[in-house]
């Protein structure tokens, strides 16, 4: 905690701040928020097919099955609260009522996720499955990170700061990350072993606890400054708000590389349970690769990235991040039998990661301005629907792309030893699916070129705003 106070203080020091009416205070608050999220998300990449495999005892490919159906419920939603957002009045803004509202069937949500019933049939729990990952993930997670992802937008216009945002938000995302494989394991034995279902079920009441009070600091200490013309908004249909999206190429590119980076991180999150319950034999492993991971990330972030973000740009600090991920990736899989060689590999995905995490929903928010440069239409709540959108098709497919290969080799949860295909698998999860899908990521990237050309639409815009405000005073 000192170092992340030390070393952002040092880089607003250095760097100036564009925006000084973002407290530092406001940007720790602000990160807050992901730290939430991601007790609920981490939870479903790591250690959420485990459970439904070798506590419950159902079939991983049914499970993948039900999630990535899912996703097309989820995309619903994620449009529909788009529109929703964008049409909010409240005293608290447009995006931060729903915190409030939402922040404890939020925490609900994920506790029920790990209870499902045991004494019933595997068809009735796949349906519990299917009921209660949907309320979570499709109506509780979409209706709170969704206007948390926006207030990005609605905090400040500045490129820059919106950086800056994203660092703090993504150090603290990694820290929840890192919160929940450290301590969940621990806490699930407290509570009767990794094998009780109960036990599962009460860590997560826990955790819903952390992740209210976690959620409500984002909500108390936040403001949303940027003004927008709502008359405006109201009198634009959300199929023109569609058509206008359509228009917005960055928007494209930048949705296509959140679906790629989840679809890594999903699989490769998952399958490092799997990897080191079944091939290292040690579950506590998951915190020691963990550490390794995400606290390489949190340091990187915390000490660099920003300099290199005002310096280089958003893209390229994504593209060097990715081809830093898959060598870490190929280290990994070329020293999979020493321990020493798996925690580099750890440490330099974590390196690669940080860029990749610092920049990667900035550049979404990014294209809100592109978009109304482009079309005239500005409309932040279908953005960043859209995007989280892409994002949550990334997490269902890596959910499919991880069950059916594991499906493949075999894999059987209750077995008390697996085949070697089923091993094979495992690796395949977890080390050669990420690298190949991160060199698919750094060919997009080349058509994004957003960075150069944003500060002249901005300047447009502005100009454009000067010269509304001047015609309706001509008019009055």
């Amino acid at each position: 905690s000192l170092l992340f106070c030390q070393s952002l203080s040092f880089t607003r020091i250095f760097m100036g701040s564009p925006t000084p009416k973002v407290t530092f205070g406001e940007r720790v608050a602000y990160g807050f928020g992901d730290f939430s999220s991601n007790i609920l998300y981490s939870a479903l990449g790591v250690y959420l097919m485990l459970y439904y495999t070798d506590v419950i005892g159902v079939s991983a490919l049914s499970v993948g099955f039900i999630m990535t159906i899912s996703r097309v419920f989820d995309g619903i939603s994620d449009l529909i609260m788009g529109v929703i957002i964008d049409r909010t009045k409240s005293p608290y803004g447009k995006a931060r009522v729903w915190i409030l509202r939402l922040v404890i069937p939020y925490a609900i949500g994920n506790i029920l996720l790990f209870a499902v019933p045991t004494g019933w049939s595997e068809t009735a729990k796949l349906v519990y499955i299917f009921c209660s990952y949907n309320l979570a993930f499709t109506v509780l997670f979409t209706g709170i990170n969704l206007p948390y992802a926006t207030l990005t937008a609605l905090m400040t216009q500045d490129q820059y700061e919106r950086s800056v945002l994203a660092i703090f938000r993504m150090v603290l995302a990694t820290s929840g990350t890192l919160f929940i494989k450290i301590c969940t394991m621990p806490v699930v034995r407290f509570f009767g072993g990794e094998n009780n279902p109960t036990a599962w079920t009460m860590t997560f009441v826990v955790f819903g606890a952390v992740e209210i009070v976690t959620f409500m600091i984002t909500f108390l200490f936040t403001r949303e400054r940027v003004q927008t013309t709502d008359t405006k908004k109201e009198s634009v249909p959300a199929s023109q708000g569609f058509k206008a999206l359509l228009k917005n190429k960055y928007w494209f590119i930048a949705t296509i590389n959140l679906v790629l980076i989840f679809v890594v991180q999903g699989v490769s999150n998952s399958a490092e349970a799997f990897y080191v319950k079944q091939v290292l034999g040690n579950s506590d492993l998951v915190g020691t690769f963990g550490v390794a991971f995400q606290l390489t990330q949190i340091i990187c972030m915390v000490t660099f990235i920003a300099f290199f973000v005002k310096k280089f740009g958003k893209r390229n600090v994504v593209f060097v991040g990715a081809a830093v991920m898959a060598i870490g990736y190929a280290i990994m899989g070329a020293g999979s039998s020493s321990m020493p060689v798996m925690i580099l590999g750890c440490m330099l995905r974590g390196v690669g990661n940080a860029g990749i995490s610092a920049c990667q929903f900035a550049m979404v928010t990014d294209t809100i301005e592109y978009g109304e440069w482009k079309s005239g239409i500005r409309t932040e709540g279908l953005i960043n629907s859209a995007a989280s959108f892409g994002q949550k098709i990334g997490n269902g497919l890596s959910m499919l792309l991880l069950s059916a290969i594991l499906s493949i080799g075999g894999y059987v949860g209750t077995a008390a030893t697996q085949t070697a295909s089923a091993i094979t698998a495992i690796k395949a999860d977890y080390i050669y699916v990420p690298i190949a899908l991160t060199v698919v990521q750094l060919v997009v990237l080349l058509f994004y070129k957003l960075d150069k050309e944003y500060p002249s639409i901005l300047a447009d815009l502005q100009a454009r705003q000067h010269t509304d405000k001047g015609a309706q005073q001509e008019l009055s």
